[in-house]
C-alpha cells in the first residue's frame, strides 16, 4: 500500500488555505472529490466521522481510521 498521508496532507493544506473556520466532514468530502483525490485518499476522507474539524484534528482522525 502506498503512503497516502502526503497526498491527505497537502489535500488539507489546500482545503484549509485561508480558512478561519472549521470544515465539516461533508464539506471536506465535496472538496476532495473536486481535487480528485486518489481512491485511496476518498476512502479515508469518506470514512471521517461525522463532524467539523480544524486541520489538525482533521490530519489526526484520518490518520487514526482504521482502514
Amino acid at each position: 500500500m502506498t503512503d497516502v498521508f502526503p497526498e491527505l496532507d497537502a489535500f488539507l493544506d489546500q482545503a484549509f488555505a485561508s480558512q478561519e473556520r472549521r470544515l465539516s466532514s461533508g464539506d471536506l468530502q465535496r472538496r476532495a472529490v473536486a481535487a480528485d483525490l486518489s481512491a485511496t485518499a476518498m476512502t479515508r476522507i469518506d470514512a471521517l466521522p461525522e463532524g467539523e474539524y480544524a486541520q489538525d484534528e482533521a490530519a489526526e482522525a484520518l490518520r487514526e481510521l482504521q482502514i
